[in-house]
């Protein structure tokens, strides 16, 4: 082997070690995470509870309410650059993996809003009895489809501390068409193409008003868009959903941070509907004109490949950093 080829093995291997420490240093938090199980009437639920490193005395904590989808506990680590925020604040976090999902015994997709609601309240109920948690001091973050999930929670949890709204939805079938007209509209459909398609999803619709069955549905679905069968019985238990009136429940401090990307919820209908139902005096508004519906700088959400390699390289930077400062900020004046 002679010196020029041991040179160049050598800062191979340096280089290998290096990129190797590095993705370890960005993928180690300011926090201690411990896996949980809560037993309740319904069954055990899984989660972590992620906690400051050095604390004393009581800590507030923000329980996390999941959007849309088979979201472990960890949101694949994409919530931890948020743990680690709350936890600079004082503050834990405590997050459930879905049924079905990372073990986790039940089926997500068999759950209504109003099971998701009481989930969580099982959680807070557990999260109570905890010696270093202020229980005066426990809040809710939910993203998306949380936004019909966490009014149903406060309308029985009473002494929840603020709630933390981020893109929330507010009606599933007005959300639906904006999605779908936003999403047709990216892909360059003409006008025309768009009708066709709000035109079919109506047909959809009315099949559901009728609870018709998922052999009615594959008659006259799309065959490059056929919903699957466990997803259809989904849609039917909640695509009733709409927060309007529920809003009203909401009793303390409400953070509501909307996306000026986003193509998933009407922001402008969110806000609106925000500010009718829920007194000025309890509801702060934070505009991102750059995020897109997960708080992912506008750059990043439009490359899968820079998405991919930021996750590994550089995990904090996949979410705005102004959103992140914004929530640990809010959390710390509770």
């Amino acid at each position: 082997m002679n010196k020029t080829y041991r040179l160049t093995l050598g800062i191979v291997a340096g280089l290998v070690v290096a990129l190797i420490l590095i993705v370890l240093y960005q993928n180690s938090y300011k926090m201690t995470e411990e896996k949980i199980q809560i037993a309740t009437p319904k069954g055990v639920l899984t989660g972590t509870l992620a906690l400051p490193k050095n604390y004393s005395g009581k800590i507030g904590l923000v329980v996390f309410v999941h959007g849309d989808g088979p979201i472990n506990d960890t949101y694949d680590d994409g919530y931890k650059p948020l743990w680690e925020r709350f936890a600079s604040k004082g503050y834990a976090s405590l997050s459930l993996n879905k049924p079905g999902i990372n073990g986790a015994p039940g089926n997500w997709l068999e759950q209504s809003m109003e099971d998701r609601a009481q989930e969580i309240r099982y959680a807070v109920d557990w999260a109570k009895t905890l010696p270093m948690i202020d229980k005066h001091k426990i809040g809710l973050w939910g993203a998306s489809q949380a936004g019909w999930v966490i009014p149903k929670i406060v309308k029985e949890e009473h002494d929840i501390a603020f709630s933390i709204l981020v893109s929330p939805a507010v009606n599933w079938i007005t959300q639906g068409q904006f999605n779908t007209r936003k999403e047709l509209e990216q892909e360059g459909a003409s006008p025309q193409q768009i009708k066709k398609r709000l035109d079919h999803d109506q047909k959809i619709l009315q099949l559901l008003k009728k609870h018709a069955s998922y052999e009615e549905y594959l008659s006259m679905a799309d065959p490059e868009n056929i919903i699957p069968k466990e997803r259809w019985s989904f849609i039917g238990k909640n695509f009733r959903s709409d927060s309007t009136e529920e809003l009203s429940y909401l009793k303390s401090p409400v953070l509501l941070v909307l996306a000026g990307k986003d193509m998933n919820v009407d922001v402008k209908d969110t806000e609106r509907v925000y500010r009718q139902k829920i007194s000025p005096e309890l509801l702060s508004v934070i505009h991102l004109p750059k995020v897109d519906h997960s708080m992912m700088n506008e750059q990043i959400a439009h490359s899968k490949s820079l998405t991919f390699l930021t996750a590994i390289f550089a995990p904090r930077q996949l979410v705005n950093d102004e959103y992140l400062k914004i929530l640990a900020d809010y959390v710390s004046q509770r």
